[in-house]
């Protein structure tokens, strides 16, 4: 017996086998699972606090995604990993609530922030436009603090201008009409609906014209206007307000909203116009065309976009508007597209169309017919403008949700690209890694050895080996003279256009470059843009300076336009579902919706 029990002492001072070990704890199960289970779960939840941060949840914080999230067609994995993106997106997130609150800290109830002196500008209606293009920022990425307070401000809002003040119609209708629309149907505060139907009354005899055109600019004190420095009606303004009325009229059922955004509709399906070139002025006395500019930038830009999303928006109903898109992308195709002759980079350019002359439809490329119309020849300017870099995202978009047949679905993904790669590039080749406002494109000795669909239908007849012209992607250039275009406005205005190409090209390809390109560009933002109570313009993007010269502005679309883009970019849900929403010109999103056969008899829609 003593024996026995010394043996046992023996064996109970020494240290156990890993193999004793388990089969004691395995013996006694009430007595350690308990524990283990504890310890994993402390494990679990401070081991973020232990590497250096609070517990995920608290640091990447999302707001649930508004419908249920899914992947885009032909995804891809991430380079980067799920974290890394959810830390990319935190970074957006405090990048807007850096530029909101030294916006709201200084220059509040003003329309913009100088982000550098800490004054403000009033360089719209002193109605705080700022609020107004944040607004829907606020919302997606969560800041309800924000949000309520902004909401506040709005709802005792009043609209209505001072003596000899005129409010701009094209610039309130996208940025504080839209600003409002979509904060809205995110929201569903009614304040915000209140406040829309009343600015949208007051916005509206703007279209009282010779020809219900709007004109530029419209004192809501007492319904006068008056026309901008062209003295004509802009085909943006135009066609930039339709997505925000028809939207308007959907949710108040006043057919007064629908009708006067649809005579300007009207007029583009009545105007003498040659196969879908639509010039960048209309005189606003008679809807008649007043220049042969055909472009895609200044004048025009938006107008393009509100094609294709008025159909979109309206459930796919209203067909005479996807017609005129098909119309004019195919003749922005046909027209616009050129490749540069050394890195052949795609760009788009405007041109002063000449008169027309007859081309047969065997000379025309087999995917875009147009038998025997006369088409207008062109003269190309070679201008690169970044405000078209809105356009690959738009084609994107289109090629996505068009039934279109296979051969022009091909071609319209492909301009998409490389139009898109071509926008990279540009911020790719500046020492600071920021895109000039517009750079003038090295051409051809004959224009029409540029052109792009030409040389692409050859590349197809040549048995398409490799990649097609203008989808080649030659990389950053190594200094200025390898880059196939000079720099002709340098500065670089925080504008979105690229980035919002950018997010549209990811969410239809599934491409993680793009985010990745993204991603350089907010880093190079960071860097050269911030400043201690905002984010500024950059005087010249090519200057060699650790710190580039900066303009004393922050425009209210940075926060609308640029740091919504990038958010939604780097987030893996997709918070704005584009088979669900459309986002206007300043990237308010307006809710897909279908007309009810009560609206169709009301608005005469057909």
């Amino acid at each position: 017996m003593l024996s026995t029990l010394m043996g046992r002492n023996q064996y109970l001072l020494r240290i156990p086998t890993f193999r004793e070990g388990i089969s004691l704890l395995a013996g006694r199960p009430l007595r350690w699972v308990p524990q283990l289970l504890g310890f994993i779960l402390v494990i679990w939840y401070f081991g973020p606090i232990i590497r250096g941060g609070p517990p995920d949840d608290f640091i990447y914080e999302l707001p649930p995604p508004i419908h249920h999230p899914h992947l885009p067609p032909l995804y891809k994995p991430p380079t980067a990993s799920a974290n890394d993106w959810k830390l990319r997106s935190h970074q957006v997130r405090e990048a807007f609530i850096h530029s909101y609150k030294g916006y709201r800290d200084h220059a509040f109830p003003a329309d913009e922030l100088a982000p550098m002196s800490g004054k403000i500008h009033n360089n719209f209606n002193g109605w705080g436009v700022t609020v107004y293009d944040a607004l829907d920022t606020m919302w997606i990425m969560g800041l309800s603090e924000y949000f309520d307070e902004a909401v506040k401000f709005i709802g005792e809002a009043d609209y209505t201008t001072k003596p000899k003040q005129y409010a701009p119609f094209f610039e309130t209708i996208i940025r504080h009409l839209g600003g409002l629309l979509s904060a809205y149907a995110l929201s569903k505060d009614p304040i915000l609906l209140q406040q829309a139907d009343k600015m949208g009354a007051m916005l509206l005899p703007a279209f009282n014209t010779d020809s219900g055109l709007p004109a530029y600019a419209i004192s809501t004190r007492t319904n006068a206007t008056r026309g901008g420095w062209t003295g004509n009606t802009l085909w943006a303004e135009a066609l930039s307000n339709q997505l925000e009325y028809k939207y308007l009229a959907h949710i108040t059922g006043k057919p007064e909203y629908f009708e006067k955004a649809e005579r300007c509709m009207q007029l583009m399906y009545e105007a003498n116009v040659t196969d879908g070139i639509f010039p960048t002025q209309w005189n606003t006395k008679t809807g008649a065309p007043s220049n042969n500019k055909f472009s895609v930038g200044a004048f025009a830009d938006s107008a393009h976009e509100y094609l294709l999303k008025q159909w979109l928006m309206t459930s796919r109903s209203e067909t005479k508007i996807k017609d005129l898109y098909l119309n004019v992308s195919k003749s922005i195709i046909e027209n616009l597209l050129y490749v540069t002759p050394s890195r052949e980079m795609l760009y788009v350019t405007d041109a002063d169309m000449l008169k027309p002359h007859p081309r047969k439809s065997e000379e025309l490329p087999s995917t875009i017919k147009s038998g025997s119309t006369p088409t207008p020849s062109s003269v190309p300017s070679g201008t690169f403008e970044h405000l078209s870099c809105f356009l690959p995202g738009l084609l994107a978009l289109g090629a996505q949700t068009l039934d279109l047949p296979a051969s022009e679905k091909e071609i319209h993904a492909w301009a998409a690209e490389g139009l898109a790669y071509t926008c990279w590039l540009t911020y790719a080749d500046t020492k600071t890694g920021l895109g000039p406002d517009v750079v003038s494109m090295k051409m051809f000795t004959k224009n029409e050895d540029g052109l792009w669909l030409p040389r692409v239908e050859k590349w197809k007849q040549q048995g398409r080996s490799g990649r097609p012209p203008g989808l080649r992607e030659p990389g950053a250039a190594t200094g200025k003279a390898s880059r196939d275009y000079t720099i002709y406005k340098r500065s670089y205005l925080l504008r979105p256009e690229a980035l919002e190409s950018f997010y549209i090209m990811w969410r239809t390809t599934g491409d993680p470059v793009w985010r990745e390109r993204g991603w350089t560009i907010f880093q190079a933002i960071e860097k050269y843009a911030k400043t201690e109570i905002g984010y500024a313009s950059l005087v010249d993007v090519d200057k060699s300076s650790e710190k580039a010269p900066v303009k004393d502005e922050m425009p209210s679309y940075f926060l609308a336009e640029t740091l919504k883009y990038l958010y939604l970019l780097f987030t893996d849900e997709e918070l704005i579902p584009l088979d669900k929403w459309v986002l206007n010109t300043e990237a308010h999103p307006i809710p897909i919706f279908e007309w009810t056969d009560t609206e169709k008899k009301l608005f005469n829609i057909s």
